[in-house]
C-alpha cells in the first residue's frame, strides 16, 4: 500500500490542542467521546458524553505526558492514535478483546481515529509504527493492539477505531491471542527482558 506523502506525527502536547479539537471536530471523533472510552469505566464514560469528555481530554494533555499521537499530511491535522501505559486504560482490566496484563509492563494502542479525507492511505500503519518509537522512547519493553478483523465483507471506517491487523502486522506486531473470532490481541517486543 502507497504511503501518504508528506505525513508528520508528533506527540499531542498543550500547543497542539486547538489541532485535535480540529481534527475531532463537533462530534469529538464520534459521538461525543473525545477518546476518554478506553480510559473510564462505563457509567462514567456514559455520564460525561460531549463536553465533560473532551474538559477530561483537555486536562489529560495539558497536565501531560502526551496521551497520543497527532499526524499531519501536509501542515493539517489528519489522524490521532491513543497510546500509552496499560493502566491509563482502565477498560482493558475488564475487557474481553485483551489479555491480562503480562507480567511485564504493556503499553497498548487503544484507538486510531484518522479524518475522512484520509482514510484507507496506509496511514494508520503510520501511526502505529511512530506509537511503538513513542512508547519504546519512554521505556516500554512490550506494545499491544487490539485491533478488529471483519468477519464478512467491508468494515465501516466507525468500527474500525482500534485497527486492523493489517496495519499491526506491517509494523511488525504478531498475534498472540484471539478470545473471540473478531479480535485478534497484536503485540510486538520492543525490548528483550
Amino acid at each position: 500500500m502507497k504511503r501518504p506523502a508528506g505525513v508528520r506525527v508528533v506527540p499531542v502536547t498543550d500547543d497542539r490542542w486547538a489541532d485535535l479539537e480540529t481534527l475531532f471536530g463537533a462530534r469529538g471523533a464520534c459521538g461525543g467521546c473525545w477518546c476518554m472510552w478506553p480510559r473510564l469505566p462505563r457509567k462514567v464514560f456514559e455520564q460525561q458524553k460531549g463536553e465533560p469528555n473532551r474538559k477530561a481530554l483537555r486536562a489529560r494533555v495539558h497536565d501531560g505526558p502526551p496521551p497520543g499521537l497527532l499526524a499531519y499530511i501536509d501542515g493539517v491535522p489528519a489522524a490521532w492514535c491513543a497510546v500509552g501505559p496499560r493502566q491509563e486504560f482502565v477498560r482493558l482490566a475488564r475487557s474481553v478483546a485483551a489479555l491480562p496484563e503480562a507480567v511485564e509492563p504493556v503499553w497498548s494502542i487503544v484507538c486510531l481515529f484518522v479524518a475522512r479525507p484520509y482514510r484507507r492511505q496506509g496511514l494508520s500503519a503510520v501511526l502505529i509504527e511512530h506509537a511503538v518509537r513513542f512508547a519504546k522512547a519512554h521505556g516500554a519493553r512490550l506494545i499491544e493492539g487490539y485491533p478488529v478483523e471483519p468477519q464478512s465483507g467491508s468494515l465501516p471506517d466507525a468500527f474500525a477505531w482500534t485497527g486492523l491487523p493489517s496495519a499491526f502486522e506491517r509494523a511488525g506486531f504478531t498475534e498472540v491471542a484471539r478470545r473471540s473470532p473478531s479480535r485478534p490481541i497484536m503485540r510486538r517486543v520492543l525490548r528483550k527482558s
